[in-house]
């Protein structure tokens, strides 16, 4: 119901807020604001009092909140993941304690986020508190407030008790099952009975506030001529409309408010997502940005992000609606919508389906589609071998049919070469999904294309797994540095290989495939190196050129994971891991695709 708003609506919308909140938006009541500025809200520090509208034009003052034990001045984003999942979070605090001593107040600053939207936030994460907009961003300066979400407590005299976070389960990148940690909770109930906060500040993660900024644009660096075809060839696929990412980049509109998060994130090579050692290797599906194009975007940030010229602006990219392979021959369907969850972590969830392969088949392209892609992460479809039994789905799935991954692209072989599947095979949906703020549902499917003509299929893309057996994978409990090592299969002729897959589970730390001689086991040469794995991108490294892998090599998978405290995924480091399907469980599995020669 609540859709991104067009960027004409947004503009009217922001007109208005501006017209209603010039009257009102910052006005001191009683404290005086601090001389010193972007002091900001110290522990301990009376914070000024101020006046703002919510989400419904209504002005809402602090000092409405004087009767009140315990206020939480919330700073939110409608669209920064984060703050999509804590918004619910800070919902249930306020029926947890009440109303009667307990206010919780969310602020957007965002010069992105127009009123319409943060009303459509409340509505979408059934929010009852009131939600402010922070025209100008002149509370969350005053406050020093920097990210989404970012809260503070203020007792009954406006004095701050607590700064941070709200609890340790969700952070950039990651999340835990549960919350090990409720800081904010804790404060509460700690200022309630009128005792010192135990821990009053603590580290704040998330979006970076979109503020105003004093910089005048200024430069020949442009959206226009320089950063629009960056981001329409590295970022579009996933930062548009309907697709996972959590904000557009599809005009400079879109852009504006954003570019302190997008510095961060390429600076940290968080985005694009992508974890293969430069060092090692030449993929196909590389999606990272140069050295130069990171300091162009870096520089028309720092120059005050200068429009430019509407005729350089390059022409768009075109993604394809519907099947981005030929009309598929069968389409395979979850055979039941999953309800997602609101928050939390979700399990890896495991449909089989029998397609009723009477004979063998000739697969020439796959497609796997997510019908709600906000909530769905990955997509493996696996293929079981017909003699594998019910209770032995998961441990004998044989190669990956089909995936998907945010910005990734079908399968589609080379002219005559096609992926055989044996008579009677079941498949398997291996889905992981991700929650978004609220209950949602899937049915995903997969489009699959047979050879029209079987005969002419000269040769076969075939899959392999180096995998650690799974009765002999144990990792011990409170140990940072826990290598595995497991070989291929020595091959016997030459043969081209096309991909690499490593799959592990949480406690993920590296993964690395070399190339090994087998009369001297000596590496030959690293094929793949990812020394920070991220479970949460199941990512498929396609080599630009397959490897000839000749008789007497094979592939040697080195793995490596970390079961302590210092992963902040991991669910228990206390904990000793095994084999198993779910993401608390552990395996150790080099996937690869080849063509016999």
């Amino acid at each position: 119901m609540f859709r991104k708003l067009t960027r004409l609506q947004r503009l009217t919308t922001a007109l208005l807020a501006v017209a209603c909140l010039t009257l009102h938006s910052w006005t001191a009541l009683g404290n005086e604001p601090s001389t010193e500025p972007n002091s900001g809200a110290k522990i301990g520090q009376k914070v000024s009092l101020f006046t703002l509208d919510n989400c419904y034009g209504r002005a809402v003052s602090l000092d409405k909140f004087a009767d009140k034990k315990a206020i939480v001045v919330a700073f939110l984003g409608t669209e920064c993941p984060l703050a999509k999942l804590y918004g619910p979070r800070l919902e249930n605090l306020q029926q947890k304690f009440g109303t009667d001593d307990v206010a919780v107040i969310g602020i957007n600053s965002n010069k992105q986020d127009s009123l319409t939207e943060i009303l459509a936030y409340s509505h979408r994460h059934k929010i009852t508190f009131q939600m402010l907009k922070d025209v100008g961003n002149k509370v969350a300066d005053a406050f020093a407030a920097e990210r989404t979400p970012e809260v503070f407590l203020l007792d009954s005299t406006f004095a701050v008790r607590y700064h941070g976070r709200i609890d340790d389960q969700y952070f950039v990148g990651g999340s835990r099952a549960r919350p090990e940690i409720s800081e904010l909770s804790d404060a509460i109930q700690q200022l309630l009975a009128g005792e010192d906060i135990a821990v009053p500040e603590t580290p704040v993660e998330g979006c970076h506030i979109g503020r105003i900024k004093s910089t005048q644009p200024r430069g020949s660096i442009t959206f226009t001529k320089h950063i629009a075809p960056i981001f329409n060839n590295h970022c579009m696929r996933c930062h548009r409309e309907g697709e996972i990412a959590p904000f557009n980049l599809t005009c400079y509109e879109d852009v504006v408010g954003w570019e302190d998060t997008i510095m961060e994130v390429l600076e940290e090579s968080r985005m694009p997502p992508w974890f293969a050692n430069p060092k090692h290797g030449e993929f196909a599906n590389d999606p990272r940005l140069s050295a130069e194009q990171k300091d162009l975007i870096f520089s028309w940030i720092e120059n005050g992000m200068p429009k430019g010229d509407l005729t350089d602006l390059p022409k768009p990219p075109v993604f394809t609606e519907g099947w981005q392979i030929p009309e598929p021959d069968q389409i395979i369907t979850m055979p039941e919508a999953f309800p997602v969850p609101a928050e939390g972590t979700v399990d890896y969830q495991h449909f089989v389906i029998d397609p009723e392969w009477t004979e063998d088949k000739y697969i020439v392209a796959t497609e796997a589609r997510p019908q709600n892609r906000s909530v769905v992460h990955h997509i493996l479809l696996h293929v079981i071998p017909p003699e594998a039994s019910p209770r032995n789905y998961l441990r004998m799935r044989g190669p990956i049919l089909a995936g998907y991954a945010p910005g990734a692209i079908p399968l589609k072989t080379p002219d005559g070469v096609a992926i055989k599947v044996k008579a009677g095979s079941k498949l398997l949906f291996e889905m992981h999904y991700t929650p978004d703020g609220y209950a949602q549902k899937d049915q995903s499917s997969v489009g699959i294309c047979f050879a029209k003509e079987p005969s002419k299929i000269k040769r076969e893309l075939k899959g392999d797994a180096a995998s650690f057996p799974p009765k002999q994978l144990i990792i011990e409990k409170n140990d940072p540095d826990q290598q595995r090592v497991q070989d291929s299969k020595k091959t016997t002729r030459n043969v081209a290989l096309v991909s690499m897959t490593p799959h592990m589970h949480l406690r993920g730390k590296s993964f690395r495939y070399d190339l090994i001689d087998a009369k001297t086991d000596t590496v030959i040469e690293t094929l793949l190196d990812v020394p920070a794995y991220d479970f949460n991108w199941q990512l498929k490294y396609i080599l630009k050129k397959p490897k000839l892998i000749r008789p007497g090599q094979f592939i040697r998978c080195t793995a490596v994971f970390d079961n302590s405290a210092n992963n902040l995924s991991n669910p228990d480091p206390g904990q000793r891991v095994r084999w198993g399907p779910q993401s608390e469980d552990e395996m150790m599995i080099g996937f690869m695709e080849y063509i016999p020669l």
